[in-house]
């Protein structure tokens, strides 16, 4: 709470709305990962339009450089995810058909294209 409070005063309410928006959770320490991700990804088609540009750009900006790493140095990339190789393509594969549905276009595309690109 404490950061928000910070963004809130720095950036105002719009900003500190859309990092609420983008944030997966406030808690310390955080829950579980896997109920922690499926409730993001439940949530996220009912978030203001602007809250979604901000992730589905952040998403996709991730999903391209987990590409590229795994281009280069292969499955050893899975090794920095709390959700391991399943977990995470599963939830960048799921991240992505939210998108598909609720801002298609050429971002969510990319996104599309980048989760085709590491899928196993």
């Amino acid at each position: 709470q404490e950061t928000f409070d910070v963004i809130r005063a720095r950036f105002g309410e719009s900003v500190a709305a859309i990092v609420a928006d983008c944030t997966d959770s406030w808690v310390s320490p955080k829950p579980a990962w896997r109920p922690c991700k499926e409730a993001y990804i439940a949530k996220l088609a009912d978030k203001p339009a602007r809250s979604l540009a901000v992730s589905l750009a952040d998403k996709t900006h991730n999903a391209e450089s987990i590409l590229f790493d795994y281009r280069v140095i292969g499955d050893e990339v899975w090794s920095r995810f709390t959700g391991g190789a399943a977990g995470t393509r599963w939830y960048y594969a799921s991240l992505s058909q939210v998108f598909d549905k609720v801002m298609p276009g050429r971002l969510a595309d990319r996104l599309a294209r980048a989760v085709d690109g590491f899928k196993a």
